[in-house]
């Protein structure tokens, strides 16, 4: 029992789980649960309770019993005791306030990444403002490679994503060509197919490997298919390079996916067994999203924040390439306007970041609920402001497949302009070989003759 004593009334909380969910900030999706707090004033009594929570409390009194969850007990038993010991002392409040010190600097940072779990980075960031959640974010590094080296301070990746409604082969190499003289592509070329038949899928990976053997691409590229897929594929010979899959925070939203710790590991040790990265690369490529948990009817009462911050101890535990929150993908239920976007997208961004991912946003809104793309420009900006990884570079930021609104190949440059972000130095070097690109990024025309124009494969 945790309580405060706010304006002259007592407010009490049950425990740890309603007290991380009352001290949530306002979100639709813990209003559903029915877990959210009442008022302003029950947030904030429950703000100031959770400041004075002992990190090593959370750590010994886990939200979901280690009997029952596999993620609850990759948490724990993974959980690096030596690196807590430089934090152990710290109450919640007292974290915040060493996440905020200018002598927590990146390298220390980095040093007891492994000792944040997933609640603990959850609960420090209900305490936080948005400029506290940029500040801290921005100080921490997680550098991966592939065939090219991502998350190096200074720089910025996009995602090129040229879904389309039928997987038409033409019409996707014109959104990757697009893409490729707008300089986005080099975090993934990666394709949500409409279809999950194999041939289908395997067309698509041959495809984008013959764009990037072709033009030798210093990129990598997925179909994000299911993991039992890329897996099928796999063993037919098909050129995989990174294994998708869509993970949540608990085991039963896993298995809704149809997926557990073993079945990823399984698909981990494949890819890596093919080598077409770096040797040891990273060949894993999660997506995460707050709501997914809920939606599944698996979030034993938690709220959605730390459920998602639960799935970055799932991504962490398979060295990934790259993870990005899809922030309001999955509708108003659960971030029900630009606000909670925004907040939510920060939330994300910074628990990804202190637990040591590579993380980037899919900073997006459905069609329905109460955002436009001024939210999402005021986002993209803030996360960059707070050293996001990367991107996504959808063409008009319009997904005619998915049927959501996400970033642009343009957003990408403002974003880039705005800040003097680089690209990927690879892919960066390889615009300047291809004439797309100058020395500092700037963008050239491309005239009929550019070998891309006159040569990139179009499939049919």
């Amino acid at each position: 029992m945790y309580q405060t004593v706010l304006a002259r009334r007592t407010y009490r909380f049950a425990g740890l789980k309603d007290l991380f969910a009352k001290a949530s900030p306002l979100r639709s999706g813990d209003v559903l649960a029915g877990i959210a707090a009442q008022s302003a004033e029950e947030r904030m009594a429950a703000k100031i309770a959770l400041a004075d929570v002992p990190l090593s409390e959370i750590l010994d009194n886990p939200l979901v019993p280690y009997e029952s969850d596999e993620v609850t007990r990759l948490i724990i038993d993974t959980h690096d005791a030596r690196a807590f010991a430089a934090i152990s002392h710290l109450t919640v409040g007292g974290l915040r306030d060493w996440l905020l010190d200018d002598a927590t600097d990146s390298a220390l940072l980095g040093q007891t990444a492994p000792a944040v779990t997933p609640e603990i980075a959850a609960a420090v960031s209900k305490l936080m403002r948005n400029q506290d959640l940029i500040l801290a974010a921005g100080k921490c590094r997680k550098t991966t490679r592939f065939r090219n080296t991502i998350g190096l301070p200074g720089h910025l990746s996009v995602r090129l994503q040229p879904n389309h409604p039928a997987d038409d082969l033409k019409g996707i190499a014109a959104s990757v060509l697009d893409g490729l003289f707008y300089g986005a592509g080099d975090a993934v070329i990666g394709i949500n197919p409409a279809s999950d038949s194999l041939s289908a899928l395997d067309r698509l990976n041959r495809m984008l490997d013959d764009i990037i053997s072709r033009f030798a691409i210093p990129t990598q590229s997925c179909v994000l298919t299911h993991v039992t897929n890329t897996l099928r594929l796999i063993e037919r010979g098909s050129p995989v390079d990174l294994v998708f899959q869509s993970i949540a925070g608990t085991e039963a939203a896993n298995k809704g996916f149809g997926v557990s710790l073993a079945l990823l590991e399984e698909a981990r040790q494949a890819a890596l067994s093919l080598g077409r990265g770096v040797p040891g690369g990273n060949v894993m490529y999660f997506e995460t999203g707050q709501g997914s948990c809920l939606s599944a009817n698996a979030h034993h009462g938690i709220d959605q924040q730390t459920c998602e911050a639960r799935a970055y101890a799932v991504a962490r535990r398979f060295d990934p390439l790259l993870v990005n929150t899809v922030v309001g993908f999955i509708g108003p239920e659960y971030l029900y306007d630009g606000k909670q976007i925004i907040r939510a997208g920060l939330e994300d961004h910074f628990c990804g970041k202190l637990m040591g991912l590579p993380i980037g946003c899919d900073i997006c809104y459905t069609n329905h609920a109460e955002a436009d793309q001024d939210d999402m420009d005021v986002l993209l900006t803030l996360l960059c402001a707070a050293g996001l990884t990367f991107m996504m570079g959808v063409p008009g930021a319009d997904d005619i497949m998915l049927n959501y609104q996400s970033t642009s190949f343009h957003d990408a440059l403002y974003a880039r302009r705005l800040f003097g972000l680089k690209h990927a130095p690879e892919f960066g070097a390889w615009l300047c070989r291809m004439r797309i690109a100058d020395e500092r990024g700037g963008l050239l025309p491309a005239g009929a003759g550019h070998p891309l124009l006159a040569a990139l494969p179009c499939g049919g």
